[in-house]
């Protein structure tokens, strides 16, 4: 979820519907196998789908509609929240019993960790290679940057909004989908990750490349806040310190975030003032200074 947030962050818009999207891809995942006899690929095909159609709908209400990113995505989740209640017919789904479908996630790697990881690391690599070393992420960028100046640069600002929402929503149903062969369907859990992802996303752009939202960044910080929260619930006991935590550091990471820039841009606009005042220096001469009247 992190990682998902970061293509639209990037881009210049916020999508809040990440959380419901990960919750109803997982309902969906295991209604249709439970209930309805759907195999592990198929039922993994229609969360994903259904995730990428949320997407393209988010897409289109911010770009064609001109609804604000903030507001658009916070209904949509709305919307989704109600349609999962339908998917769940308001009861809770089982864990699919599918081998195949335990495996997914379970399965050790190299004897030492969940296959889960390795997944984790091939999705964080091509995402970093696609925003860093694609034209793509370049212009994703551009647009986030300064929409008015990427669009004088011949930059398809709408495009990109639209695409990094699409890839937001996608990529939230392949992490439910995860989700729920790691630890089993669940009703709520999707919103409760909601505010630790973009904590993560905020606190991982003051890291690697202060100012910018970055993928290694943003792992880096996710086991910062987890390392966090599981040390305070060891030492207290106290389960709402996760909570208090999470909001702490998404409060402080954004302020880091917002100040960056204009600290570097006072840093570089003081600079520039010492230049043009030594170069002054340098072409004036003794005779030409000024004297009071």
């Amino acid at each position: 979820m992190g990682i998902a947030v970061i293509v639209p962050l990037a881009a210049g818009v916020f999508d809040l519907s990440v959380g419901a999207v990960v919750n109803l891809s997982a309902v969906i995942a295991a209604v249709m196998q439970e209930r309805h006899g759907f195999g592990v690929w198929a039922s993994i095909a229609v969360a994903v789908g259904v995730s990428f159609v949320i997407g393209v709908i988010n897409g289109f209400v911010v770009v064609k509609l001109h609804v604000g990113a903030f507001i658009a995505t916070l209904g949509t989740a709305t919307i989704i929240g109600a349609f999962q209640t339908i998917v769940s017919n308001q009861t809770q789904p089982l864990p699919p019993d599918s081998s195949l479908w335990v495996k997914l996630t379970q399965t050790q790697f190299l004897g030492g960790f969940q296959v889960i990881i390795v997944y984790l690391l091939v999705i964080a690599l091509f995402f970093w290679w696609l925003l860093d070393h694609t034209p793509m992420g370049r212009q994703i960028y551009a647009s986030g940057a300064n929409p008015e100046a990427a669009r004088l640069s011949g930059v398809n600002v709408d495009k990109w909004t639209w695409i990094s929402l699409i890839i937001s929503s996608t990529l939230s149903g392949v992490a439910g989908v995860l989700y729920c062969s790691l630890s089993g369907p669940s009703l709520t859990f999707g919103a409760a990750l909601l505010l630790p992802a973009y904590a993560a996303a905020f606190l991982g752009s003051t890291q690697i490349k202060p100012g910018r939202f970055n993928i290694l960044g943003t792992l880096i910080a996710v086991y910062v806040l987890a390392t966090g929260i599981q040390g305070l619930q060891y030492v207290t006991g106290v389960q709402w310190l996760g909570d208090m935590f999470n909001g702490t550091a998404l409060v402080i990471a954004v302020s880091f975030a917002t100040l960056s820039p204009r600290i570097k841009a006072k840093r570089i606009q003081a600079a520039a003032v010492q230049e043009r005042l030594k170069d002054g220096d340098q072409r004036g001469s003794p005779d030409q200074q000024l004297v009071p009247n």
